[in-house]
């Protein structure tokens, strides 16, 4: 029992390589917009009064934190059911970061120009985005069972 090689298929190319996708994760075009977007979004809820912060501050950093989070997820596997699982959570906080831009607008809590800023970040993030998951090779995908991107 013990004696088995289970290693005799083991292939030493197949090694994951931790440094390198660790740095094509973190040199990814979306990734470096991601933190963009995590830094402008820093700046704004910093910026905030207490009430504000206290209301939307959490939120907003928790989508912009996600944005990345999920990316790299995503980037660091290659089953299509999974990456689009986590592409629908990133535009779900992408969408969710863009309109509380707007909201801030309504209550003028900032110069309409910073809000902006943040909302061209997250325009440029989304247009890096769409190309990202034209990327994503739906034949390589495991079912689940929810049904889901399985079609």
């Amino acid at each position: 029992m013990w004696d088995d090689d289970d290693d005799a298929d083991w292939d030493d190319d197949d090694e994951f390589d931790v440094p390198n996708e660790h740095e094509n994760i973190y040199k990814h075009p979306l990734m470096k917009k991601a933190k963009d977007v995590f830094r402008l979004t820093r700046a704004l809820v910093g910026s905030l009064d207490e009430a504000r912060k206290e209301l939307y501050g959490n939120i907003m950093m928790e989508d912009a934190m996600i944005m990345s989070a999920k990316f790299a997820g995503a980037e660091s596997i290659s089953d299509y059911v999974l990456k689009m699982e986590k592409a629908v959570v990133i535009k779900v906080h992408a969408k969710s970061l863009q309109t509380m831009t707007y909201q801030l607008g309504i209550e003028e809590t900032h110069a309409e120009e910073h809000l902006e800023l943040l909302r061209e970040s997250i325009e440029e993030y989304r247009l890096l985005f769409i190309e990202w998951t034209k990327c994503f090779d739906s034949e390589e995908k495991n079912d689940d069972g929810w049904g889901i991107f399985t079609d």
